[in-house]
């Protein structure tokens, strides 16, 4: 008996399967697909951009994320995240 390969699968045609049975979910037709942000690069599903910063903070941000075993970015994304969700902005 000899060993076959897999047949493969065209992508396009399994990411429009995931797609369909995913937007078959009956809570689908609530959310919207978010609009893409084109500001900074495109690195993925994210954006990069740059950032100017004073030294005494940059330190305290790398002590942080050698600390918790975390990367800079990480920190840094955790950070603004929990700036803006919780409204300290608002006022």
């Amino acid at each position: 008996m000899a060993i076959q390969r897999k047949p493969k699968v065209a992508l396009a045609s399994a990411v429009a399967a995931q797609d369909a049975f995913i937007l078959g979910a009956p809570d689908a037709a609530k959310t919207a697909a978010p609009a893409v942000y084109e500001k900074g690069i495109a690195k993925g599903n994210k954006r990069q951009i740059t950032l100017t910063i004073a030294p005494d903070l940059l330190r305290r941000v790398d002590e942080t994320a050698k600390r918790t075993g975390q990367a800079r970015a990480a920190i840094i994304n955790l950070a603004i995240f929990k700036a803006l969700e919780g409204n300290i902005f608002q006022g």
